[in-house]
């Protein structure tokens, strides 16, 4: 751990806004907050079920800029092939999709709601997560 980098303050204060997020979707709207759901559905569902979910994703992307204003960000530096990244994102979109939802609607929602399938889901993310770590950083 990097302890000169941790924020534990900032940590809990961005899980409570995920939580705060999560359940007024769910309150408001009865809709569990799995990004890859909403965002599949922003460019395929009626009318007026995209305009919800195409407010919600703007709302991820302006976010960063909100922060931006308040604070800085942290410097990003992509040590890896960009390739390799896209490449990465494609699989997780595609395992999103075989897993029906991703790790906000599993990993948040799901287990939230007790959900059986979201706990097998999410130990299946992470156990993927852990093996694709250590076969990058030790076996190849």
């Amino acid at each position: 751990m990097d302890w000169m980098n941790f924020t534990p303050q900032q940590s809990l204060l961005g899980g409570l806004l995920i939580g705060l997020a999560t359940a007024l979707l769910w309150l408001l709207n009865g809709r569990i907050a799995g990004i890859s759901g909403i965002a599949a559905g922003s460019l395929t569902s009626s009318c007026t079920e995209r305009w919800w979910r195409l407010a919600f994703v703007l709302g991820l992307v302006l976010s960063s800029w909100v922060w931006l204003l308040l604070a800085p960000l942290p410097e990003v530096q992509v040590t890896s092939n960009y390739q390799l990244v896209a490449l990465a994102g494609l699989l997780v979109g595609f395992g999103a999709r075989l897993g029906s939802g991703c790790t906000s609607g599993h990993g948040i929602c799901g287990l939230s709601r007790l959900s059986g399938r979201s706990l097998v889901a999410t130990v299946t993310f992470m156990t993927v997560a852990m093996v694709t770590v250590f076969v990058v950083r030790h076996l190849l």
